[in-house]
């Protein structure tokens, strides 16, 4: 089965040695955002702003491999204080409707750059 790397400058470019997402078949591997700004690739401020520019860049990953967050089967949350993670859950109810992807919420000690959330999934393309 062939892979096909997917990227796109409406999420921040790699940081490391890893592409923004993989496909293989009808499934995309999302690898994980912070809350990077695209453009300017600094890191947002604030941990609702942080939550927010994940989900965007989530959302700009899946649109890139020809799907939506509404494809994603499975999400990985990384928190790095899991008080948050009731504002999590209010910021995701913007983002995504029923049915929801299966989840994990994970509490980390840190994370790259400092960022204080950072999200990874699994989409499924019909």
């Amino acid at each position: 089965m062939s892979r096909t790397i997917i990227s796109t400058p409406h999420a921040p470019a790699a940081i490391g040695t890893y592409s923004q997402a993989v496909k293989v078949g009808s499934t995309v591997y999302l690898s994980g955002q912070i809350a990077l700004d695209p453009q300017t690739m600094q890191l947002k401020e604030g941990i609702e702003a942080q939550v927010i520019q994940v989900f965007d860049n989530l959302k700009a990953v899946c649109e890139a491999s020809g799907g939506s967050l509404q494809d994603i089967a499975k999400l990985n949350i990384f928190l790095t204080d899991l008080a948050n993670f009731a504002l999590v859950n209010e910021i995701m109810a913007r983002y995504f409707v029923q049915p929801y992807p299966a989840r994990a919420a994970v509490g980390v000690a840190s994370l790259p750059r400092g960022a204080q959330v950072e999200m990874d999934g699994v989409m499924e393309l019909a």
